[in-house]
């Protein structure tokens, strides 16, 4: 059983950052790929950025190219989203999730589809006012 908790989001006003962590337990951490998702309210749950396992491949939605990064600490089992110039649009519950590639074949491979990701987190929210 893989456990992911994320922390980090809050309110911050239009322009500003924030920081979300997503602590991974339970498995292997360097075996699965991460992304994170983000729904908002009465909108389908949509992808926002991925990293491969290795670090050395990450994939973004065009909505938030150029102002989010994504990153991992694989000897601290965690994953983490820095997110600046934030704009209302942003604002909604984040989720991080883990997605199993063991295969060496799959280091550098990623997804943005929900439905390749195992395991899930509870969310955090994050709101941008304007």
């Amino acid at each position: 059983q893989v456990q992911l908790v994320e922390s980090g989001g809050g309110l911050v006003q239009a322009g500003g950052s924030l920081r979300l962590s997503c602590a991974v337990s339970g498995r292997t951490f360097s075996v699965y790929a991460m992304g994170w998702f983000r729904q908002a309210p009465v909108k389908e749950r949509e992808f926002v950025v991925a990293i491969s396992r290795s670090g050395g491949n990450s994939y973004y939605a065009d909505s938030v190219k150029g102002r989010f990064t994504i990153s991992r600490d694989n000897a601290k089992n965690t994953v983490y989203l820095q997110m600046n110039s934030l704009i209302p649009e942003d604002t909604a519950v984040y989720y991080c999730a883990a997605d199993h590639r063991p295969s060496p074949l799959a280091i550098l491979a990623i997804s943005d589809r929900v439905d390749e990701y195992d395991y899930w987190g509870q969310g955090t929210q994050v709101t941008v006012s304007s």
